[in-house]
């Protein structure tokens, strides 16, 4: 027998976990703030719960997929939620999500927080991944149904750490392909098309991540853990002179330049902190580093 589920939130994810736990044979149940978006989902064998308090009577594991964490406080209100394993997918931030795991072990209920790495349509595809933090126990006995989703990657008991992973891998993500965008623009102004440059930007990306002797992701990581930051015959000031150089070819191309700006600026700013002999693992030191007020 497949173990019942309740989805709180029926946006685009949540709307796409319903749907998975019901094609995995799971009786669901399903609420909404706006009770006719179920009705797909009705249609296809979910439960619409008339009531909050409907929703969490009908499951052990109820899954929330809302806009952000006060979302989950004004939705359920005053029901209850005792015995109840929340497991709350919305974004917040870290400290939000460690004060909702206080919140709900105050009303007798444990909550598993989490960070869903893919789209809505990759939700319980190959390669789907989710990362969770909180009670490992729970998450345990839950882990089957959970999965169904995506694997689900347990990275420690605080309730902050899955978002933490999660906005620090959307991060990344980001950055490095507004980054391919930029160099798009740049070329593009000499009328380089971006399937011309494509091959080059994905070799340096295999560059960056591969393990071989010029893997320069594995290179930084173990110079950040060893607090070593090597500059040798490529020193950071060198690669801050070059920044300076990207920055006036934006502006000699007339794109937009903040992005190049602000990396320069980083650069420099480290080299002012005394690492301009180092290399360029060294920029972690003025990351770590709280900006001053008025961003000096």
């Amino acid at each position: 027998m497949t173990s019942p589920v309740t989805v709180i939130g029926l946006g685009p994810m949540g709307a796409t976990m319903a749907r998975t736990f019901l094609a995995n044979g799971h009786p669901t149940t399903v609420w909404n703030r706006t009770a006719s978006k179920a009705a797909p989902l009705v249609e296809q064998g979910a439960t619409l719960a008339a009531t909050m308090a409907d929703a969490l009577a009908a499951s052990e594991l109820v899954v929330i997929s809302q806009t952000d964490y006060q979302a989950m406080y004004d939705s359920i209100g005053d029901a209850d939620v005792k015995g109840r394993v929340l497991v709350n997918l919305s974004s917040g931030s870290p400290d939000e999500l460690r004060r909702a795991g206080d919140w709900a072990r105050g009303h007798g209920a444990d909550l598993l927080t989490g960070g869903v790495m893919v789209p809505p349509p990759g939700i319980g595809q190959p390669g789907s991944y989710v990362f969770y933090s909180g009670p490992e126990a729970v998450l345990d006995r839950h882990r089957a149904t959970l999965a169904e989703l995506g694997d689900t990657t347990f990275v420690g008991t605080d309730p902050g750490l899955s978002m933490l992973y999660y906005q620090s891998q959307l991060y990344l993500f980001w950055s490095t392909l507004v980054s391919y965008m930029h160099a798009v623009a740049l070329l593009g102004t000499a009328g380089v098309s971006a399937q011309q440059f494509r091959p080059f930007a994905s070799g340096t990306l295999e560059a960056l991540t591969g393990d071989g002797p010029m893997g320069f992701l594995r290179i930084l990581t173990e110079e950040i853990d060893a607090g070593a930051f090597p500059g040798g015959a490529n020193s950071l000031r060198m690669q801050a002179v070059g920044a300076d150089h990207v920055v006036e070819a934006s502006r000699e191309a007339g794109i937009d330049d903040a992005g190049p700006l602000a990396l320069r600026d980083l650069f420099w700013r480290t080299v002012e902190a005394g690492h301009g002999a180092d290399g360029l693992s060294s920029v972690i030191d003025l990351i770590r580093r709280p900006r001053r007020e008025g961003g000096a």
